[in-house]
Parts: structure tokens; sequence; C-alpha cells
């Protein structure tokens, strides 16, 4: 079993999505869980304060310390701080993660960020999801938890219900075989219709990311085995 960590203090803006659909019949096969640790509760003072201003001056506030810490489970671990200055998180990453680790800690920044001294202690990988910033590190937690968690057996079913096994940006369709819409059909290719299973790969393979050269090299980049 997987157990993701999340370190946050708005669980509650993402842990229903966690509550749903696939993510959910893995946490009835146990096959992964997700836990949730709120560093107001490890709070010293008693308005559960989690945040301070600034050393340098600047506008908002930092996330501070020791709350933090003190949230973090002391468990061997992946521990990832989710910032907008960090690597950015691709599927190769989701792949190894779920192959190499049992228990992933990710801590959700706000504010202004994190104090500097968090990553240095625990010694945490920053990752960031893409090239923007969010409001916070809740909606990354999630988007890592999903892509790590399709690649843990068994809960997606199957390993070809893996869309990079199949190849990515294939289009895909279902009845009916001829739409109808403001007047104009459209129609499934008949490729798909002729049970001629060469050609149906065929045509898949040239609609994929993988058909031109430069999709076939960043294939083999994001995809290829460690």
């Amino acid at each position: 079993m997987t157990t993701f960590h999340i370190i946050t203090i708005f669980p509650e803006a993402i842990r229903f999505y966690f509550e749903t659909s696939i993510l959910k019949r893995g946490q009835k096969k146990k096959l992964l869980k997700i836990k949730f640790s709120n560093p107001r509760d490890y709070a010293a003072d008693k308005h559960h304060k989690v945040d301070d201003k600034p050393f340098g001056g600047g506008p908002g506030m930092v996330m501070m310390t020791e709350p933090i810490l003190k949230a973090v489970p002391k468990i061997k671990s992946k521990i990832i701080l989710l910032s907008p200055a960090g690597k950015q998180f691709n599927q190769k990453m989701a792949r190894d993660w779920a192959k190499k680790y049992k228990n992933i800690i990710l801590i959700s920044g706000h504010y202004e960020g994190i104090d500097e001294r968090v990553a240095k202690i625990l010694k945490a990988e920053k990752i960031s999801i893409g090239p923007y910033i969010l409001t916070g590190g809740e909606l990354a937690a999630a988007i890592i938890v999903d892509a790590v968690s399709r690649h843990i057996p068994g809960v997606l079913g199957k390993e070809e219900s893996l869309e990079e096994k199949r190849g990515i940006g294939i289009p895909v369709y279902t009845r009916p075989e001829v739409f109808t819409w403001k007047g104009k059909k459209y129609r499934v290719p008949k490729v798909l219709l002729s049970g001629h299973h060469k050609k149906i790969a065929a045509w898949r393979e040239s609609k994929s990311r993988r058909a031109s050269p430069k999709g076939r090299e960043e294939w083999r980049k994001k995809y290829s085995k460690a």
C-alpha cells in the first residue's frame, strides 16, 4: 500500500476529490491511503497561528517552521515541498515514485510561501506542477496523488488502462456511429469500424504524439524506462 501524507492548513479544499471515482476505489481495495495533517493542530498559541511577517519586509505572510515540522510524520518517506520554484513534475516522476516509495509526504504552502528552513531541515525536494503560480499547494498535491496513484498496480484495474501505454492524444469515439448536431453529421472514422486490428493500430499510431519525429523524441524522453 502507498500512503500519501498531505500537510495542509486547508484539508477541506481537496478531501472530497479523494472520496470519488478511481481514487476512492483504490482506497477501498487498500492499494493506497490518503492522510491529512494540519499544521494548525501543532501551533504553539491558542489562536493556532501558522504564519508571520517575513524578515526583511515585503507583502504578505510566510508559513512558520515549527507547526509544519511537527505536522510531518516521522517515517521513512519521500518528502515533497510544493513550490512554483521547484522542479517541474512529469509522468516519469509519477511512475518512478509509485515504484520506489510506500510513503510520500506532500507539503502544501500558502500565502507568500514556507520558511526556507523547512526544506533544509527535512531535506525536501521542491516540486512544481507547472509554469504558473497557484494560491496554495492543495491542488498541486491532489494532482500529484492522482498521477502517482494511476501507476500503483491494481488502481486502474488493468495496466492497459494507462493512456501512455496506448499513446497520448489519440482521438476516441463511442456510440452512436453517426451523430447529428444542428443539421450536420459527425461520423466515426471508417477504420475503427473495419474490425481490421492492424489497420486500427496503424491509424492510432498515426494520431498519437509519437507520429512525428519530434513527437517520438518527446515520447521517448517522457516515458522511457528509468
